[in-house]
């Protein structure tokens, strides 16, 4: 009985652990094939849009590009504009939605109480759940038509300052750039909120309390022990309501207005690469919904652009340790 139960023990722990062994290489096995899975289905949707947009390329050359002129009923398709347009959009939700988004979060972390923190993080994922087609709906119906005055009283008064005048300037339209903008800021505030909280909340309290004790007030404190910390997150935040932003569809193609152009005044009409693909997609035939398709590719491609940019800027940002 004593030379058994040795051997027993031992058999017991070998298939232990190789068990254990097989268990690893198989999660190995199956984390690898979820990563690489990501990239096959990036690579199939960029074949695929390339390979159905390629007319339109091989049309129009780099004039695609570089031209600014988009007329279906002369097979001249020009991108320009259409990438301006969505990039002054993003701009401006971006310049409206991140002092708000940071301000909510530095509310909920910092200064309001349990049932007020509670209170305004069940409304912010309330806001992050509504469709875009509902955000654009009210835009229409309700918000467009009272900020033509308003944009109207804008042109009349900033308008007439040299410099800014061409920015505000008139004459102003209720669907313009500036309308997409907002309502575009209004829509990805929630997502931009939501990941600057959960940034925030990674700084200990403890810390905070060391930077209050040793005399700094709270600006200090967050200025000096949070900030810094949180950097590289709060630049994620703001590149992933980027990224939402210049893909917006629905919303943006019913406030904008339906003109191509390229002009530094924020109160006329414009159109995006995702509006004009939401407005006239389904009415294409032949060379024009190549161009579409081809429309789709360059997203995707500024897409690409702008998260590959967001990791390069939040890996030269000082993380945790460092802005210890």
């Amino acid at each position: 009985m004593a030379t058994v139960a040795p051997s027993i023990e031992t058999r017991t722990v070998g298939s232990r652990r190789a068990g254990d062994r097989w268990a690893d290489r198989t999660f190995r096995v199956v984390a690898f094939g979820a990563g690489l899975l990501v990239l096959v289905i990036l690579a199939l949707i960029a074949y695929f849009t390339i390979s159905k947009a390629w007319p339109a390329f091989n049309h129009a050359g780099f004039s695609f590009l570089f031209d600014d002129t988009w007329d279906q009923n002369k097979n001249s398709f020009g991108a320009l504009a259409l990438v301006y347009g969505t990039v002054v959009t993003s701009i401006i939700a971006l310049f409206f939605a991140m002092p708000l988004s940071l301000g909510i979060a530095l509310f909920t972390t910092e200064l309001a109480s349990k049932r007020m923190r509670t209170a305004v993080t069940h409304v912010i994922d309330l806001l992050a759940a509504i469709p875009s087609v509902v955000y654009g709906y009210w835009a229409f119906i309700l918000f467009r038509p009272w900020t033509k005055g308003f944009y109207e009283s804008i042109a009349d008064t900033l308008g007439k300052i040299p410099g800014l005048s061409a920015i505000f300037g008139g004459p102003a339209a209720g669907a313009s750039f500036m309308t997409a903008g907002l309502i575009l800021a209004v829509m990805v505030t929630p997502i931009i909120t939501s990941l600057s909280r959960e940034a925030l909340l990674t700084v200990a309290q403890d810390d905070k309390n060391a930077a209050l004790a040793m005399g700094a007030t709270r600006w200090e404190m967050l200025r000096v022990s949070v900030f810094p910390r949180v950097r590289s997150g709060l630049v994620g935040a703001m590149m992933l309501g980027l990224g939402r932003a210049m893909g917006e569809t629905i919303a943006v193609a019913l406030v904008i207005g339906g003109t191509t152009q390229i002009t530094s005044h924020v109160f006329q009409p414009g159109r995006t690469m995702a509006s004009i693909i939401a407005n006239n997609f389904g009415e294409a035939t032949g060379l024009d919904r190549s161009a579409m398709i081809g429309l789709g590719a360059v997203l995707f491609a500024i897409t690409i652009a702008v998260n590959v940019f967001a990791r390069w800027l939040a890996g030269r940002t000082p993380d945790a340790m460092k802005g210890a």
